[in-house]
């Protein structure tokens, strides 16, 4: 039997050694099967998902899994076959995670998953490399257009998925294509008009795909410029966001004529706290973790929120951060 690193143990041990009685047999089948796929460095046993959330909370995933590109097809069907409920995730920058954790496989499409190359004036990138390291390989190759990307705390393929953007750009603005596993197991091509992209919304939601890998249209440009250019909206992200504290970006979603920071200053609820989780005071469009939060404290207080800002301006803020797990 092979050994998998289990985060509730000082020493490596495998899935049911602990397990409920008639299920360690069942368990102790699936993580073969899963080492038929995956060494035993991509698959962690109780993981605590704090430390793959950009909120730092969240109680432990039963299996954590980070496939490279080729392998992610065989994984996710080895868990529809198992009936292992699945949960995919980038680098966790817009999740809350639940206190209790996550029933089932956490797969990761992350630091496995992560090349980026440049040929002429296209850009190409695997799911799971982060939109930092996109948008510094296209400035090493003078190619200008995702500068406004450069400072968003995630990965490619969540930004094609929710389309992304800061600063008047989005991702639709030079998205080529993505590849996209579908839940079936097919891999799909599609364009950007294919993908009907709007506000934070891609077909890709619908359809419960996978982003595999996307090719970006940008522009020769000189380095120095696009550098610069970098360099204005890091400036601009540090004196207006709390990026001191650990946060998954903006909290709520747009409003359709309105802007939610404002909204929820306007309610009185700057510096409001729950427990370790605070509204901003720095910009209230934020929820962050304060003071060693739990997961309960942040929804709670997003809850709170929601409810204030609708009794003062019958404006109900729908949620940016996706909620996943057991609370």
């Amino acid at each position: 039997m092979h050994k998998i690193y289990n985060a509730e143990s000082d020493s490596p041990k495998p899935l049911g050694s602990t397990g409920e009685d008639g299920k360690e047999g069942a368990d102790l089948a699936f993580q073969e099967q899963l080492l038929q796929i995956l060494k035993k460095e991509q698959i962690r046993i109780k993981e605590p998902m704090s430390r793959h959330t950009t909120f730092r909370t969240g109680g432990p995933a039963d299996y954590y899994l980070s496939p490279e590109i080729g392998q992610a097809g065989e994984v996710l069907s080895l868990c529809r076959r198992e009936g292992v409920p699945v949960e995919i995730i980038g680098n966790g920058s817009n999740l809350l995670v639940g206190d209790k954790g996550i029933r089932g496989a956490v797969v990761e499409i992350g630091q496995n998953a992560a090349e980026v190359s440049a040929e002429g004036t296209t850009l190409y990138a695997q799911a799971g490399a982060s939109l930092a390291k996109a948008a510094q390989e296209a400035a090493r190759s003078s190619l200008a257009g995702l500068e406004f990307a450069s400072g968003i705390p995630g990965t490619v393929g969540g930004a094609v998925v929710m389309n992304a953007g800061a600063y008047g750009g989005e991702m639709k603005h030079v998205l080529q294509w993505a590849k996209v596993l579908l839940p079936e197991g097919k891999v799909q091509k599609f364009s950007v008009q294919e993908l009907k992209m709007s506000y934070r919304h891609s077909l890709i939601q619908e359809l419960s795909g996978v982003v595999l890998e996307a090719s970006f249209a940008l522009k020769q440009e000189d380095e120095d410029l696009i550098r610069a250019q970098m360099e204005v909206y890091r400036n601009q992200r540090s004196q207006k966001q709390p990026l001191e504290y650990p946060s998954a970006g903006s909290t709520f979603k747009r409003p359709e004529g309105y802007f939610a920071g404002k909204l929820i200053m306007d309610a009185g609820l700057r510096g409001c706290r729950l427990g370790g989780a605070q509204v901003s005071e720095k910009h209230c469009g934020f929820v962050i973790n304060r003071d060693h939060a739990t997961a309960a404290d942040i929804r709670g207080l997003m809850e709170l929120v929601q409810q204030k800002v609708q009794e003062c301006f019958g404006v109900w803020l729908e949620p940016e951060v996706k909620m996943v797990g057991e609370f």
